[in-house]
């Protein structure tokens, strides 16, 4: 079987040789591999390490050692002191990891015979850790006093079922390195080569093995990372800030669908390719990575993070796993609907946030009944006025409209014309209002465009939950009761509030039936915010029902 040694794993054993020198200094050597290993603090070796409380002080008072900054000349020790250059791998000789590979072969063996049936292609800082532990030495017998233990340390490197337990922070993802070629001990098994080969030799990874891809597998696993870290970003933002339940699970979901998305490919591949000190990219940082609008901000930037991220998966899938990429292009476009309902959210609140009196108004038999009607339900305070008639001809209605426009410019009151985008356009209307029945929200947007809001009547919790992901700015819930206004044959009633409070964040009004002596049943659901008609309009004095209704909903 092939095997490579990742760039950290390279170091440490390029550690090891700069510590035992190129003496025949075989009993000292895995004791330089250890203080290597430790060496590189960010790698999963070093993590179990420092869990045992074991450091290289720790070490090097077990196996006293004081190198100076150059060997005594009269010196008889075979060790010589660490190297104190960067760790780099551009000036070390094959030969000396050779050498050190030669002088480590028990230990390397050890850790090869356990880990072979399962077939790591890499060997990595763990692996070695485990070779340390398992080998029958005095540094494996030292570890094992200290704690750890052969088979629990193999079972947390590679369970049974051939994925990563991760119990410390993983070594982020870079392309491995090949390491020199390793002859075992006699008395390797020889199970341990290729299939129909026993000779057992560990020689370097070619392209055509599994382990060959491991620039993709770099590319795969960076923009896992990524991309979990991107929802993770966007779901707090979503449950902490917005605190919307339904669109946290949503996303919670997706967290859920890219894990099993990249089930198909070896956590083991992916994490023996992974290596955060020799990216280059680690240290490119530009000016706009440290500037955030806000929480809105924050969410937009990571919203980018994981659509970008999934579409690395999606192409370097098509390399490693085609049903990765597949799933990968699925998820992209579920992030940029997501995307759109957290923003319509936090946009409507934004915008709709003082906004809970919703007062539907018909034409009036004359434009001056209107007028009057329409101005000193403004002057009242009325948070939105919709124009509702089916009875008018389009031309009268287009004409209340630019009147009930011209009203309300100035105000606090929003305007919104009932089921016809076109009017609302001509009219210059703050937004439209269509049901069930009537246009989409998209065909509603084609028309009114990105500015002016579209809300929707809801009557189902299933419904409410799609005009959210659908983009809706606000949506109307009900009927909440029996109304002399508009007939319905079901009422989905207080119970529908209730579900609609307890998981939704955009701006819902409750709708259907709704009296100055119902508003505390409304309250009680959760729903802060309702849509009145009759209640108002067949009122001796609307403009003051209307106060009254309005000071109820904001006390």
């Amino acid at each position: 079987m092939d095997y490579q040694f990742t760039p950290a794993a390279l170091r440490c054993l390029a550690a090891a040789e700069r510590r035992s020198g190129h003496a025949d200094s075989e009993d000292y050597a895995p004791v330089a591999l250890l203080l290597g290993l430790l060496e590189e603090t960010e790698t999963r070796a070093a993590g179990v390490l420092a869990e045992c409380h074991i450091d290289p002080e720790t070490v090097e008072r077990r196996w006293p050692t004081s190198p100076p900054s150059s060997p005594p000349a009269d010196s008889n020790s075979p060790i010589r002191p660490a190297s104190v250059e960067p760790r780099s791998l551009e000036n070390v000789e094959p030969q000396s990891l050779e050498n050190v590979v030669a002088r480590l072969r028990a230990t390397l063996a050890a850790a090869i015979r356990r880990l072979a049936p399962r077939r790591p292609w890499v060997l990595a800082t763990e692996h070695l850790l485990l070779g340390l532990v398992a080998a029958d030495h005095e540094v494996g017998r030292w570890l094992h006093a200290h704690g750890l233990d052969a088979d629990t340390l193999e079972r947390e490197i590679h369970p049974y079922d051939g994925s990563s337990t991760d119990l410390f922070p993983a070594e982020p993802l870079e392309e491995a390195v090949t390491g020199p070629p390793l002859d075992l001990p006699e008395d390797t098994s020889p199970t341990l080569g290729r299939e129909g080969d026993q000779s057992g030799k560990v020689v370097s990874q070619g392209a055509s093995t599994p382990g060959g891809h491991l620039g993709a597998l770099r590319v795969i696993d960076a923009s896992a990372n990524r991309a979990r870290e991107g929802l993770r970003v966007v779901e707090d933002y979503v449950r902490f800030v917005l605190d919307d339940r339904h669109l946290t699970a949503a996303l919670k979901q997706m967290r859920h669908d890219l894990r099993d998305a990249l089930a198909g490919v070896s956590t083991t591949h992916r994490l023996a390719a992974r290596e955060t000190q020799a990216d280059v990219g680690t240290r490119l940082t530009t000016p706009g990575e440290f500037d955030r609008a806000g929480g809105a901000g924050v969410m937009t930037a990571n919203f980018v993070r994981l659509q970008e991220a999934l579409r690395s998966l999606e192409e370097f899938g098509k390399i490693v796993d085609v049903d990765l990429a597949a799933r990968a292009e699925h998820l992209r476009y579920r992030a940029y609907t997501l995307q759109r309902a957290v923003h319509a959210t936090g946009d409507s609140l934004r915008r709709l946030g003082h906004c809970r009196l919703y007062v539907l108004i018909d034409g009036r038999p004359t434009v001056e009944e209107f007028t009057r009607l329409a101005g000193e339900l403004v002057e009242a305070g009325v948070d939105v006025l919709q124009l509702r008639d089916k009875t008018l001809d389009d031309r009268r209605l287009l004409k209340r409209a630019r009147l009930l426009r011209e009203m309300t410019a100035g105000s606090d009151t929003l305007f919104i014309v009932n089921d016809r985008p076109d009017l609302a356009v001509l009219a210059r209307a703050d937004g439209v209002h269509v049901g069930q029945e009537e246009l989409t929200i998209k065909d509603a947007r084609t028309i009114v465009g990105p500015d002016r809001l579209v809300g929707v009547s809801t009557h189902s919790i299933q419904q409410a939950r799609q005009a959210v992901l659908d983009g809706a700015g606000y949506i109307g819930v009900g009927p909440t009761f029996a109304s002399a206004t508009k007939q319905f044959d079901h009422f989905p009633g207080l119970e529908l509030l209730e579900q609609v409070a307890h998981e939704i964040r955009l701006p819902a009004f409750a709708i259907g039936g709704i009296t100055q002596d119902r508003i505390e049943d409304v309250l009680a659901t959760g729903i802060g915010r309702i849509a009145a008609s009759g209640a108002i309009l067949s009122a001796a004095d609307p403009a003051a029902v209307a106060v009254e209704m309005r000071e109820r909903l904001r006390g």
